[in-house]
Formats: C-alpha cells, sequence, structure tokens
C-alpha cells in the first residue's frame, strides 16, 4: 500500500480545515501575549517591561516563529510571524514544516512502543535479540547488563553521540548503518559505560532505537511512523522523509545561522530520523501533545493503550520518560522536550492531566533565547507557573573601579582555527562593554557587587578574580577561564 500517496490526501484535506478552523483566533488573548514577552531576567524594584514579538525577532535575529497553544485538551489558537524564505520572501504561516530537531525523539518514541504493545518488542530484553544485519558491539560493559529498549528511551544505555550535525545539500547521504559505524560525519555509536548506571543524553541511543524499530517492523522508520503513528493522529503536516520530498519544498521554511544568515542550500538533511530527522509544524506537534493527554485521562483510545502511556509518562533516572523529559508530579505532570538542528530551534512542553500545552518554533539558531520570552509571556498569561523572570539586585560601581577591568583577555587555552582566543573590556555608560572579536558579538555587563558582574540582556554572568600574583582574570557563566594579557 503507498501510505505516503494516502497521506498526501489526507494532508490535503486536514490542512484546509485547519486554515478555516484558525479564524475564530482569540485576538486580544494572542494580543496579549505577542506584547507581553519578557527577558529571563528583571533587576529588583524595578517594573518588568513587556516586549513586542517582533521587535524581539528583530532583536535576536530569528526570521521566523510558529506557535500553538494547547487549551482544555483542543487547539486554542496558532499564529504565525516573521518569513520562511529570505530568499523568495515566503512567509511563515501556520502550515509551513520545521525541522523539529531532537522533538523528533519523543514521536518516534511511540514507534517503539507500539510494538511492546504489539508484543513485537520486550522494554527490557536485550536488542541485540532483535537487531538484525547490525549489533551493538559486545564489550567489557555489556558483560552483566545490556542495552535495551528501556534504556534507549531513556538516555540510560551508556551509548554514545550525543547529537548530530547534519549533511549539507552537497554531501552524500549516509544509511543509518553507516551512521552507526561511525563511516558518516560522526562517531561510531557503541556502549561506553555500564547500562543502566548513569543518565546520560545520546542521539546514538535513538538512532539504535530506529535501526530496531526498522528491523522488526520490516518498514523505514518514515513509513512505519506514517502508517502506525502520525496518521492516526491526523499529524496531516509531518514527515520523517530525509531528505525532504521535493514536493514538501514549497511549504518548508528554510534554517538560519545565528547572525541571521541563510544556510547554504536551505538546510541540512539528517539521516538519523529518530534522533533528529521529522519535519513538522506547532500545530501537528499539539496534536500529538492532545493524543497523549486523552489517552491517559481516559477520553480516549488512541495509538497507544493507557498503560503503555503511564509507563511512557512514569520518571526514570534524570527525571525522563520513555521519549520525553518529564517535569513536576501528579496531577501537575508535564511531559516537554526541546528540539535544536542546524538553523532551527523549538520547544514543547504540555501538561499531561490539564490539558494544556505550547508549542514554539523558529528557524535560527538564536531561537533559545526568543522562546525563553515567548513561554514566560504564555505561562503568565495562563497562570502556568511554569516560565518565571529572575530577579537579580544590581549595583553602581565608580567609573575608577570598572576601570581596573578594562583591558584585553586570554582564553586560557587555545580555540581550534582561531588560536588565541581575545575579548576586549572598556567602559560604556558606566557599565562594562565587552566585544568579542571573534564572532562580532558583545555584552553589556551591569555589576552585581565589586567583582561580580551580569547581561541583563543575555544572562551571561561574570566574575572577576584576582590572583596571587597579581594577575586579574576572569571566569565567564562558571565555564570559561580568561586571564588580562598585560599592556
Amino acid at each position: 500500500m503507498n501510505y505516503k500517496f494516502i497521506f498526501a490526501l489526507v494532508a490535503t484535506i486536514l490542512i484546509t480545515s485547519c486554515k478555516s478552523n484558525q479564524t475564530t483566533d482569540p485576538s486580544e488573548e494572542i494580543n496579549t501575549i505577542e506584547n507581553g514577552l519578557l527577558k529571563s531576567l528583571q533587576v529588583k524594584g524595578e517594573s518588568p517591561i513587556n516586549l513586542n514579538i517582533l521587535d524581539r525577532m528583530a532583536h535576536h535575529k530569528v526570521p521566523g516563529v510558529s506557535i500553538a497553544i494547547v487549551e482544555n485538551g483542543v487547539i486554542k489558537w496558532a499564529k504565525a510571524y516573521g518569513i520562511a524564505n529570505t530568499n523568495t520572501g515566503q512567509e511563515v504561516d501556520i502550515n509551513t514544516l520545521f525541522q523539529a530537531g531532537s522533538i523528533s525523539k519523543p514521536l518516534a518514541a511511540l514507534s517503539a512502543l507500539k510494538l511492546v504493545e504489539e508484543g513485537k518488542l520486550d522494554l527490557d530484553k536485550d536488542v541485540n535479540s532483535y537487531l538484525k544485519n547490525w549489533k551493538i558491539p559486545d564489550s567489557k560493559f555489556t558483560e552483566t547488563e545490556k542495552v535495551t529498549l528501556r534504556r534507549l528511551l531513556t538516555h540510560t544505555a551508556g551509548m554514545t553521540v550525543h547529537g548530530f550535525p547534519g549533511y549539507t545539500q552537497k554531501d552524500s547521504f549516509p544509511s543509518i548503518e553507516m551512521v552507526l559505524n561511525g563511516k558518516g560525519n560522526t562517531s561510531a555509536i557503541f556502549v561506553d559505560t555500564i547500562p543502566g548506571s548513569i543518565w546520560r543524553y545520546s542521539g546514538g541511543g535513538y538512532t539504535v532505537m530506529e535501526k530496531l524499530v526498522e528491523d522488526v517492523s520490516e518498514l523505514p522508520l518514515e513509513d512505519y511512523m506514517i502508517k502506525n503513528i502520525l496518521v492516526p493522529m491526523q499529524m496531516s503536516n509531518s514527515t520523517y522523509d530525509q531528505p525532504l520530498l521535493k514536493s514538501r519544498y514549497a511549504n518548508a521554511s528554510a534554517a538560519y545561522y545565528g547572525d541571521g544568515t541563510i544556510v547554504e542550500g536551505l538546510w541540512h538533511n539528517y539521516p538519523e530520523q529518530a534522533a533528529a530527522g521529522l519535519w513538522t509544524t506547532p500545530t501537528d506537534l499539539a496534536k500529538y501533545c492532545i493524543e497523549i493527554q486523552n489517552i491517559i485521562t481516559d477520553k480516549k483510545k488512541g495509538v497507544l493503550s493507557k498503560d503503555i502511556v503511564e509507563q511512557m509518562l512514569s520518571k526514570d533516572k534524570n527525571n525522563w520518560g520513555l521519549g520525553p523529559s518529564l517535569r513536576w508530579e501528579n496531577d501537575s505532570l508535564i511531559f516537554q522536550h526541546g528540539g535544536k538542528n542546524a538553523g532551527f530551534t523549538n520547544d514543547l512542553m504540555a501538561f499531561a492531566y490539564s490539558g494544556n500545552a505550547v508549542v514554539v518554533m523558529t528557524n535560527a539558531d538564536n531561537g533559545g533565547k526568543l522562546i525563553g520570552e515567548i513561554l514566560r509571556s504564555v505561562s503568565q498569561y495562563y497562570n502556568w507557573g511554569t516560565h518565571q523572570t529572575k530577579i537579580v539586585e544590581t549595583i553602581s560601581l565608580p567609573i575608577e573601579d570598572l576601570g581596573k577591568f578594562t583591558g584585553t583577555y586570554k582564553l586560557d587555552f587555545q580555540v581550534p582555527d582561531i588560536g588565541d582566543y581575545l575579548i576586549d573590556i572598556s567602559i560604556k555608560d558606566k557599565k562594562l562593554f565587552v566585544m568579542d572579536p571573534n564572532n562580532d558579538d558583545s555584552n553589556v555587563l551591569t555589576p552585581q557587587n565589586a567583582l561580580k558582574f551580569i547581561d541583563l540582556d543575555k544572562g551571561d554572568e561574570v566574575e572577576f578574580q584576582t590572583t596571587d600574583d597579581a594577575k586579574i582574570g576572569l571566569l565567564w557563566s562558571g565555564r570559561f577561564q580568561f586571564y588580562k594579557v598585560e599592556e
């Protein structure tokens, strides 16, 4: 059966329906949220500043954004902003496809859980007993503990490879076996610690899961997902096809780097479909949220049984479920996941029992900070309590005290392709101004005490130090050590 053909027909009908349904958008509600964006930090004693979404898109160099809100188990509203392709002038609408990045994982996990429900997979059995023409290499780490599906889905299998950079349109496109064997642009995927002993995020583990689903179902992942997951959930605007079919190009957003420039070839391709290969929309991801909410609250039968969904939403190490990350407890339980591919940044968050959810997708590397500002506005409007502005205290320092910190600073290690990583600090408007010529970036640092400073816009924290040999150093965001260069 040609599932892709059938899916295309269903998509045409449902997309048209979706467009017509959006005419009842609660405009006052949307207006309040899109004009109520909040920064991550607020100075104690100052009133919060409400920001406009279009202004913040320009500030963060994010060309396009798409949002969907679920309330009481239905899509309350969806709206898109900005440009999908600056080469053509194509605007983003609510049906514009974005790469989901790692939000691909909890959706793809449904395929494995479906096979568990059908008795074709066991969550706690060694996956090598199912894998066919590729096996997880045996090692000292797998002598007593084995890689299981449960451990793959909860990132506790001890697998290597955190994530994937994708392939340009000019690159050759490797098979999943090539990726697993390290014959693509990432290292081989194997076990390097005892399975079950620690939590460690692994896109490599989800690539093994993808191979497992394909071997057991005898279908490519994209076909299995269409037949068993996407069509039943009416996710008409979603596909795991990699590379994306050319027939969908006109409806897909381009990707954008942090400086706002378009990715050559429009986007990267991801053979690691389960880990990063989903193309979708916030409205379709909202349907996934609603499906899980309806199943767990007994409102309807869905793609999985309630028993399987309850297991999916049970916390393992690091509060991870069988696919999504989990937060809070009992009736307040939240399932969520972020997503980051080259030039795309996204976030999904859903309350399991109350029927509320929000999905935000952007076509930019810089989308994360904008998403945070949107989520704080959404949380405040609906009184969810999930995303709040942090209140910080600041002080003023005399110019002569600030002057002690001006000058050039060097990172304490060499950076590939750069060598010495230098930054320059000067005084501007009674604050410290940091210029990073390596990426043409800058920070404005406000003092919190005599040695500690913070960028109120970007959230970066800097602490200055005096060493035993009277050298001045600084620690950037608790991670990067710099020392002042002697003049």
